[in-house]
């Protein structure tokens, strides 16, 4: 998994023009616009037009390859507030990897989705009807692996750290695994395959000996910040970006941070801080 992570990063340095940039805004845009064109249409023929199906893709339908995630799963305010919180957890992500690597882990979960439809099509001659509710959740996951301490208001008022509602929904899942009907309770463990590819590592990190020494790298590299924060008025510039050279000084109105996935400590300008080839011990 580890290695496939790192073909990703590689593939995303090399095309840098990769991707689709605020992707998770586009989906909630037209999640948001087929609930509405919807519930103008009573016949219900538009969403129908929009599902996936396996038989009616094979007889030339293939936009519902891609229209099929944009069907809600909710209504009014609930689907409101699920657009959002899938909005805030797909631009954290985006703005964590890249979006290169945040449209292939989606794409990933569409391409997973789809051929599991059909393998169950094939086998079953049953065009079931499948959403991006999985795909969303694998994406919660992901989010809940890189910030587990993050805090969200459940039911509004009560504060929780994000990694318990992870817990709660993998429990969800285990049960909808042993307790629904074949096939399609099989659908969650596909969307965990997307998720374990791009997270797998971190999260065995978390029960390691590695999670331990990145902890140490992390409170290593915290202070280190703060010294060359300290020390940087003796300097001429107080950051440059490791790749292109550029400083605050000569582009004072660009940001620039620092990698923490990278071994040790390099600063980088936003051009590039999603788009380097991570340096490693």
């Amino acid at each position: 998994m580890r290695s496939f992570i790192n073909k990703v990063d590689s593939f995303c340095y090399r095309h840098p023009r990769f991707g689709v940039p605020n992707l998770m805004l586009y989906i909630v845009i037209g999640s948001a616009l087929v609930w509405i064109f919807s519930m103008m249409d009573t016949s219900g023929l538009f969403l129908s037009y929009l599902t996936f199906s396996p038989y009616y893709i094979l007889h030339g339908q293939v936009w519902r390859l891609v229209t099929f995630v944009l069907v809600p799963t909710s209504s009014g305010i609930w689907l409101l507030i699920w657009l959002y919180f899938y909005y805030f957890i797909g631009s954290s992500l985006e703005k964590e990897w890249g979006s290169g690597q945040f449209t292939i882990y989606y794409l990933s979960g569409m391409l997973f989705t789809v051929v599991f439809g059909f393998i169950v099509f094939f086998l079953t001659g049953i065009s079931y009807s499948i959403t991006s509710q999985y795909i969303n959740l694998s994406m919660f996951f992901a989010f809940a692996t890189l910030y587990p301490d993050t805090r969200v208001l459940l039911f509004f008022f009560i504060p929780i750290k994000i990694k318990w509602l992870a817990y709660l929904d993998a429990a969800l899942f285990a049960l909808e695994v042993f307790t629904g009907s074949l096939p399609m309770n099989l659908l969650p463990l596909v969307a965990l395959v997307n998720y374990f590819l791009f997270c797998g590592s971190w999260l065995f990190d978390l029960f390691g000996a590695e999670r331990t020494k990145q902890r140490k790298n992390s409170a290593r590299f915290k202070s280190e910040v703060h010294k060359i924060e300290h020390d940087r008025a003796s300097r001429s510039y107080n950051r440059k970006c490791e790749v292109c050279g550029k400083t605050d000084t000569d582009y004072p109105d660009l940001e620039f941070r620092y990698c923490s996935r990278c071994s040790g400590y390099h600063c980088y300008c936003m051009e590039h801080i999603n788009n380097h080839i991570h340096v490693k011990e």
